[in-house]
């Protein structure tokens, strides 16, 4: 006899909650800092009449709370579901609020904490961002460019050697997993979102520019302090990273709005790659979809327009330059290892690309012109996209060059004692340091199968690299016994046990159907081995893991970093120093 009642509870659990709730953005638990601006809305999930619907804060009607009523919208994108949005609002007072929505028979509610900040403390913020650097990463780093004898390391980075440090955990709206989007978007809005969005919750209609919108840092750096911008990063400057500075969309991949939205918010400093979307249609290269010419356009704003390291220096070095766009490739920069070493990539192409220790440089000498103090992100970008195509050595060799980055800022930090700096990757890789590959090229054992060369535990012995340059590279990567750092999630590929010397890896080709298989280019290299992936086939890449990832920090406002953090707390340590919610 209990079956039915069984039953009728399984049942409604099916029942989708969208069916008889509202779904009000800002979420539940949003923290809000004081006076920035936000988007309100309320999505109701089938069609109602305006009358029905109310939304209060507090207790009081929304519109006698904000000044303003939001706008009814009664069939969202022609279907019978109804929407109230109100745009470009803030809350004064700090305080918890809460939002409730009816339609007149189902009630929602949320809980917002608006927050304020002290006073500040900072002149300015300096946040790197080490695209899905991973403790892995971090210790390739410091193995290579330190050196280790006897278990002991010859030296630290500069970005371990800081005195704050916290565990950040990176998960969205709608996944563990998240993207460099949602995750750099966390960082720069105190918000959290859906893979994809940049600057806006990502909510159920068609238009990817409607979503409801949270203001970013670099808005509120502006308008409430009056402070200069800068954006460097050695990806696309329209990448998620960089974009989360100042786009408000749900997709990432809007490469030509996102280059409108820089041109809208107008960063001091801009460097990237990138220059194919900033380019008119007309002019080859150009991935415009129409003859719009940005690069005239920041010109003719007043910015000094560069595109080879050369020119860099030579217009940061001019006390006059006050705003500088920098584009260096059509696409993403090559990283280091090719631009001093190997040659691959596009260097042949792009031969004069400055290094991210010159962009840096540069970005300091120009936002410090600006007496009310700079906020600065500075993204290496490419540690992630060399992790994901397998090509572990390029990834670490800029990691590297992101703590040579990081060491000239805190020596460029001591001589003021006014600005904060913080390194963190926006989320992380399932990579692991599991050994050394004792390839003995040299000579030896030359039948020994290449998997049998990977030494564990106390096989694994030390990494024979030559000793670092001044920089920390060491100048020779095909040693014989190097480190083996493999990935926990990846598609079918050819191991080949050995770095790529000609160009990065590519480990899969297009398939069918949407699928993609092991790169035949690597079959035959000696020793290679096929890895059947343990990831959906329609993966061509190494994927996110959801670990957390390593967030340390120096200067005025550092110490609020300890601990376990939410990734959106991290954008509550910059506007606290920053004294932006005063």
């Amino acid at each position: 006899m209990r079956a039915l009642p069984i039953l009728s509870a399984l049942l409604a659990l099916a029942v989708p909650a969208s069916l008889s709730a509202q779904t009000i953005y800002p979420i539940d638990r949003a923290d809000i800092l004081v006076g920035a601006r936000f988007d309100l809305k309320v999505e109701f999930a089938t069609k109602i009449d305006a009358t029905k619907a109310q939304v209060t804060i507090n207790g009081m009607d929304h519109a006698k709370f904000f000044g303003k009523a939001a706008s009814f919208v009664e069939r969202e994108d022609d279907k019978d579901q109804s929407a109230l949005v109100l745009r470009d609002v803030s809350v004064p007072r700090p305080g918890t609020y809460t939002v409730k929505a009816t339609d007149g028979t189902n009630t929602a509610q949320v809980t917002w904490t608006v927050f304020g900040t002290g006073p500040r403390v900072a002149r300015n913020v300096i946040i790197f961002i080490g695209d899905g650097m991973t403790i892995a990463h971090r210790t390739a780093a410091r193995m290579l460019s330190k050196g280790i004898s006897q278990g002991k390391y010859k030296g630290q980075l500069a970005m371990d050697d800081m005195p704050a440090m916290a565990l950040v955990s990176t998960a969205g709206t709608e996944s563990i997993i998240t993207d460099s989007a949602n995750s750099a978007h966390a960082y720069t809005t105190g918000h959290k979102s859906a893979n994809n969005a940049l600057g806006v919750y990502a909510d159920r209609t068609k238009d990817v520019f409607d979503d409801p919108k949270v203001e970013t840092l670099a808005s509120l750096a502006k308008r409430r302090a009056n402070m200069a911008v800068g954006v460097v990063t050695n990806t696309e400057i329209e990448d998620a990273t960089p974009a989360s500075m100042v786009a408000h969309t749900r997709r990432r991949s809007e490469y030509d709005r996102i280059v409108e939205q820089f041109y809208v918010l107008k960063p001091d400093v801009i460097m990237g790659g990138g220059s194919a979307n900033f380019l008119p249609k007309s002019t080859p290269g150009s991935k415009r979809k129409d003859d719009v010419d940005y690069i005239a356009k920041f010109r003719d704003g007043g910015y000094i327009v560069v595109s080879t390291a050369t020119e860099l220096k030579a217009a940061a070095a001019k006390q006059q330059t006050t705003k500088l766009l920098g584009l260096f490739n059509l696409g993403n920069m090559d990283g280091v290892l090719d631009r001093r070493f190997l040659k691959g990539g596009t260097v042949s192409k792009f031969a004069d690309q400055p290094d991210l220790t010159d962009q840096f440089k540069a970005a300091v000498d120009v936002l410090s012109r600006n007496p009310n103090g700079f906020v600065l992100m500075v993204e290496s970008g490419l540690i992630d996209k060399y992790a994901h195509v397998l090509d572990m050595e390029r990834s670490v060799y800029d990691v590297i060059m992101l703590d040579n980055v990081v060491r000239l800022a805190k020596e460029w930090a001591a001589k003021r004692n006014d600005t904060l700096i913080l390194v963190v990757a926006d989320h992380g890789h399932p990579l692991s340091l599991v050994g050394t590959i004792n390839d003995d090229m040299q000579g030896g054992a030359p039948n020994v199968e290449m998997r049998e060369r990977v030494g564990v535990y106390e096989s694994a012995g030390f990494p024979n690299y030559p000793t670092p340059d001044a920089d920390g590279y060491p100048a020779k990567i095909d040693v014989s016994r190097r480190l083996a750092l493999f990935s926990a999630g990846f598609p079918d590929y050819y191991e080949t046990f050995r770095p790529k010397m000609d160009t990065p890896n590519v480990p899969t080709v297009a398939g069918q159907n949407g699928t993609y298989e092991a790169n035949p280019k690597y079959k035959d290299a000696p020793g290679a081995v096929l890895r059947p992936g343990n990831l959906p086939r329609n993966q061509p890449n190494e994927v996110h893991s959801g670990d957390d990832v390593i967030l340390t920090a120096i200067g005025p406002g550092s110490h609020l970093v300890r601990g376990h953090m939410a990734n959106t707390e991290v954008f509550r340590v910059m506007v606290n120093a920053l004294g932006l919610g005063r």
